[in-house]
């Protein structure tokens, strides 16, 4: 029937008004960026645990740590996550070590400082596109509100000039200012549990990175 294909999502959509057609457009690239995003922070996030886990293995196995920084070194990719935490606070240990009359006070200090800045550049590549899956999450039914209301408003409006409204004139103007709060919907659900799962998954491999930092100053501050 024709009410059947007027009643379409292609032909609801194709026939919305500019505004709204607007917002499902806007909703729909903000929809498709923050799967490209979604995707990235998995295999980022995959990796970075993969990459503790083998270097935690590799630490508390026994060896000697000055064999290990030399592996770590000598590594044909640069070190990530906590192996470049150890690499830049062994580094700088070294480094102050070998300066005559310094205080063990100081040389800790400048090891933890050094651990530290590579601990918040790490966590600033793990924390990347975050801020935007909660902004999509947060947003994007209110934009899709939005082009619900000018929709339904557009809809009342062309019934001003009708003397019998009835609900085959009210049903497609309503269903097709519902579907930019559908298109809203689409888009802010899945950013808001990627947004809470990746936090939750950064939150755990910052602790991981603190413990890591606690345990390694201890080991060099008995060494000193």
């Amino acid at each position: 029937m024709n009410v059947t294909n007027d009643m379409s999502i292609f032909t609801l959509v194709s026939g919305a008004s500019l505004p709204v057609q607007l917002v499902m457009a806007i909703l729909l690239l903000t929809s498709l960026m923050s799967w490209w995003y979604i995707f990235i922070k998995v295999f980022t996030l995959k990796t970075a645990t993969e990459n503790i886990d083998q270097f935690e293995t590799q630490f508390w196995a026994g060896g000697d740590i000055n064999d290990l920084y030399e592996r770590v070194t000598a590594a044909k990719t640069p070190p990530q996550g906590m192996s470049s935490i150890f690499q830049a606070g062994l580094k700088e240990f070294i480094r102050y070590k070998q300066q005559p009359s310094t205080e063990v006070s100081d040389v800790m200090e400048a090891t933890r400082r050094a651990m530290r800045a590579t601990y918040n550049r790490e966590m600033d590549e793990l924390d990347a596109h975050l801020p935007f899956l909660a902004s999509v999450g947060s947003v994007s039914p209110y934009i899709g509100l939005f082009g619900t209301v000018w929709g339904i408003m557009n809809a009342f409006r062309g019934l001003s000039n009708v003397a019998q409204a009835t609900l085959s004139q009210v049903a497609p103007g309503i269903a097709e200012a519902l579907v930019a709060t559908a298109i809203g919907l689409f888009a802010a659900i899945p950013a808001v549990i990627a947004y809470n799962r990746f936090a939750a998954s950064v939150d755990r491999l910052s602790v991981r990175y603190e413990s890591f930092i606690e345990e390694f100053t201890n080991i060099l501050q008995r060494r000193a």
